[in-house]
């Protein structure tokens, strides 16, 4: 499809929320793709919502391609929080941007932003792990369960209160976190998010569905201001803490090289089946086990899309709605944010693309909006 013929429906801002026609190409959420895949030597030759990277394995030099999200709740937001796809960062604080805090730091990174830039950028889920580290709350990209010195990152607080002063700053948004939690201290998570701000914001588990039912309404959640939900892996906290125990609502497929083979897609050990629909979201992993910026310009191009219809199958034919990936701004072109919008798209009206979507419909409705 050519992205200069594309017609797409979009609100103007402001109270009236007036649908207007436009015959250009610009997304819903302002992006403008005009300039997708020309050259570039900075991102200042690029429109907004584009940015220039060098993709090695598709072409030669630097090239415009996508670096935001379309807003999937500009086009409905009248459906289950399930029924909508999440751009999601795999080990997001292990990133380029954030200083050094213990000194030499021996560990890989994933992504190329700050939190706060990949929430700017459309990101709505955090993969963390967190630990006891210096007599605190920590993240670190760490093993065997604990910290050191040179794998630490920064004080869990730290990014709590970025993603706390995002949700105070879009109040029709919302977060969410998976955690790998190695935190023994007794209610150490839920004291760390209490400082950061973050309960007024908390979704409780007392409102997540059980047995594969659908979750609240987006605009319930923003109405009741409860945008921000939360999963653990460690089991106990749900009870103790009232952090939800991730495996009781979310299947996930297998992270990391054994999860990248070409047509497969299995569950992680921790996971239910992907199958199982008595849990209600769906998680896929689309990384390998070392991150490497070049590696990533690939899996998130023409492979991740594959991944997503072979996982949409395995998962019982029900579409991801949380997709992790490394350096999530790297591809050939559209990346990500195009397969988000092919999940969002079948999630919302059962097209291929989010603009397909008649934007304001409380139904499941296709529009005829781009040429053929």
């Amino acid at each position: 499809m050519d992205n200069a013929r594309l017609l797409l429906f979009c609100f103007e801002s402001g109270p009236e929320r007036e649908r207007k026609h436009v015959r250009e190409v610009r997304d819903c959420s302002g992006i403008s793709l005009e300039s997708l895949g020309d050259e570039c030597s900075s991102d200042a030759d690029c429109q907004t919502g584009l940015s220039c990277f060098s993709c090695s394995e598709a072409f030669d030099g630097l090239r415009c391609i996508r670096s935001t999200t379309t807003n999937q709740f500009e086009f409905m937001n009248s459906l289950p929080f399930n029924r909508y796809a999440y751009l999601t960062t795999h080990n997001s604080v292990a990133n380029e941007v954030e200083p050094l805090h213990t000194g030499i730091r021996l560990t890989f990174l994933n992504q190329e932003d700050n939190v706060t830039q990949q929430l700017n950028n459309g990101v709505r889920a955090l993969m963390l792990d967190t630990y006891d580290f210096k007599g605190d709350i920590w993240l670190c990209h760490s093993f065997g369960g604990r910290c050191h010195d040179y794998t630490a990152f920064w004080l869990a607080i730290d990014t709590l209160k970025e993603v706390e002063a995002f949700l105070s700053g879009n109040p029709s948004e919302i977060v969410t976190l998976f955690l790998e939690d190695y935190v023994e201290t007794p209610n150490g998570l839920s004291k760390v998010f209490k400082d950061a701000g973050l309960m007024k914001y908390w979704f409780p588990v007392s409102s997540m569905p059980q047995n594969g039912q659908d979750w609240p309404l987006v605009k319930d959640m923003v109405a009741s201001n409860q945008r921000f939900v939360v999963f653990t892996s460690a089991k106990s906290k749900q009870e103790s803490e009232g952090i939800a125990y991730q495996w009781n609502y979310v299947v996930e497929n297998h992270y990391g090289d054994v999860g990248e083979h070409p047509g497969e897609c299995s569950n992680r050990g921790e996971s239910a089946p992907l199958n199982d629909k008595t849990k209600s979201l769906v998680l896929i992993n689309h990384f390998h086990s070392i991150a490497f910026k070049v590696m990533a310009c690939e899996d998130n191009s023409a492979s991740l899309i594959s991944m997503l219809d072979t996982c949409h199958g395995r998962s019982g034919n029900r579409w991801a709605n949380f997709v992790a990936v490394d350096y999530y701004k790297r591809s050939d072109g559209g990346g990500v944010f195009q397969a988000v919008d092919k999940l969002n798209g079948q999630l919302l009206c059962g097209c291929d693309d989010v603009h397909s979507c008649v934007p304001g419909s409380s139904s499941a409705t296709c529009s005829a909006t781009k040429d053929q």
